[in-house]
């Protein structure tokens, strides 16, 4: 499934494109969040924002039965499963060879990067750039630079992967609610 980003106003009415400029980094803002969301967790909300124009709703910091941990996992309208390997720091998605490992737990997968990141490296064979997209985000939104390809998992694992992240969102709006105490560790 090819994701198209349309940014006109009938779609997205309060949105702004990841390559439009950014506050200054140390920049407040008003309102109630007094400073600016940096790094991973900006690039999170703004794939997550994007994502959820295309109804792919998403979860972070994902277990996955292998001892890996995704950074963010979803499904979209189809049932489909995405895994977003988020990467701010260049020597941290150079050194990384342990996302090959998420492809087992996902229809598709993506590389997001804040704006401005060389991501050119994802174009290298070893990164598989066949079967992997690309996202460039921040904090307000994102833009899709390459679909991911489908790799359609075996339905036996798409039941049980989306099981299982069912489990986890109800997990973790119960602590959230204040409904139970929050665990330790991860069970799903």
């Amino acid at each position: 499934m090819m994701i198209e980003i349309d940014d006109s106003p009938a779609t997205s009415p309060a949105t702004s494109p990841a390559s439009a400029a950014l506050p200054p980094q140390g920049a407040e803002q008003t309102g109630d969040n007094p400073s600016p969301l940096t790094g991973a967790a900006a690039v999170a909300r703004g794939v997550a924002r994007l994502f959820s124009r295309h109804d792919i709703m998403v979860m972070p910091e994902v277990c996955l039965p292998n001892k890996r941990r995704a950074d963010l996992m979803g499904v979209d309208a189809k049932g489909q499963i995405i895994i977003v390997e988020i990467k701010v720091v260049r020597g941290d998605l150079l050194g990384d060879g342990k996302w090959i490992e998420y492809l087992d737990y996902c229809d598709r997968f993506y590389w997001a990067l804040p704006g401005g990141f060389d991501h050119t490296p994802l174009d290298w064979p070893e990164f598989m750039p066949e079967r992997t997209g690309l996202i460039l985000a921040d904090a307000y939104d994102a833009e899709m630079v390459r679909s991911a390809a489908t790799h359609a998992l075996a339905p036996s694992r798409r039941k049980t992967e989306t099981t299982r992240l069912a489990r986890r969102s109800m997990q973790r709006l119960s602590e959230v609610n204040g409904w139970i105490d929050p665990v330790v560790q991860d069970f799903f």
